[in-house]
């Protein structure tokens, strides 16, 4: 069973992070053949305050 871990900073819409899941099973069984129903897709999302930019937070470096 595949699990792909995606990691990505907070922002993106429901619709977004939809298409992302579908796109990512669709690659994963094109290049190795894995049925889509094997195939999890984790999505990990940071909020602002979780990550940095130099040394800020992201909030306060206004992203």
């Amino acid at each position: 069973m595949p699990i792909i871990n995606v990691n990505m900073m907070e922002g993106r819409t429901t619709e977004q992070k939809e298409a992302l899941i579908k796109a990512v099973a669709e690659a994963v069984t094109a290049s190795i053949g894995a049925p889509e129903q094997n195939i999890r897709v984790l999505i990990n999302e940071y909020p602002k305050a979780h990550w940095g930019i130099g040394t800020l937070p992201a909030h306060k470096a206004g992203r």
